[in-house]
């Protein structure tokens, strides 16, 4: 006969159930509708590349010693990596909220950072499998290896995180479905044009040079620049006090809306 949990291993064994169930639920939603949420982001990286490396790549040249085409690779696969995290989680806590599920999982047992969690990992799960679709599509185009894999797998985790998490603040304000796409639309969309995507800040003027340092997705992008191509216009460790700062600052954010019920409780 096998010897009783401790209570405290038995509330970390229900911790984890309602994180893997939460998690589990968010893979099954994104992967039934692979073509949905997984084959877009694998065709609009093709046309990018198309247009953008073959066509206009190769009147640019190269930028920062690498051909244009290879230059824009870490922009495109992050874009996609925020896109689909951010997506993810505001449509799936929002659906909760809709339809009444998420009170449920706040009268149970499970505290606020655990259910967080469930929801984070679900976007973070549906970022990484469409980065790395990505990244295999870009692998057809160019022939780029990571400079620094354990960068390239930080800076491509860390992202995820970070806008799954803001994904799941829009989601708590959100009153409409409508209100969920305000935030791509006239947020992240620009943030990641305006990243570094497509150019080396050091061709623009000093004012906008200093402007571009405002912008956070600057510091993902050069730092997932740096892990794959071994260059980037901002110093790596500024880069990662940057992102780790903005997923401590969302998650205190997160957790403080959850515990008080905002947009949850009426």
């Amino acid at each position: 006969m096998s010897a009783r949990r401790s209570p405290v291993v038995q509330r970390w064994y229900r911790y984890w159930v309602t994180f893997a169930t939460l998690l589990n639920k968010e893979v099954l939603r994104f992967s039934r509708i692979w073509m949905q949420t997984i084959l877009p982001s694998a065709i609009t990286t093709t046309l990018y590349f198309v247009i953008f490396g073959r066509l206009i790549g190769a009147r640019i040249g190269a930028m920062d010693g690498f051909a244009y085409v290879d230059f824009i690779v870490p922009g495109l696969v992050l874009m996609a990596v925020i896109t689909n995290a951010y997506s993810n989680v505001v449509s799936s806590f929002y659906s909760s909220k809709f339809s009444r599920f998420v009170e449920e999982l706040l009268v149970s047992p499970a505290p606020p950072w655990v259910i967080l969690a469930g929801f984070v990992a679900g976007g973070v799960a549906r970022g990484v499998v469409v980065g790395i679709v990505v990244m295999l599509v870009a692998m057809l185009f160019t022939n780029v290896t990571p400079y620094n894999l354990a960068v390239t797998l930080l800076v491509f985790v860390l992202t995820a995180v970070l806008f799954a998490l803001g994904g799941f603040i829009n989601a708590v304000f959100a009153n409409s479905f409508d209100d969920i796409s305000i935030v791509p639309t006239f947020v992240l969309t620009p943030l990641t044009y305006l990243g570094g995507v497509f150019y080396s800040i050091d061709m623009l003027p000093p004012f906008w040079q200093w402007a571009s340092k405002l912008n956070p997705v600057l510091y993902m992008v050069n730092a997932f620049r740096y892990g794959l191509l071994g260059t980037a216009d901002i110093p790596l460790s500024i880069a990662f006090i940057i992102i780790i700062g903005f997923i401590v600052v969302l998650v205190l954010i997160s957790l403080t809306l959850l515990k008080r019920g905002v947009g949850i409780k009426q």
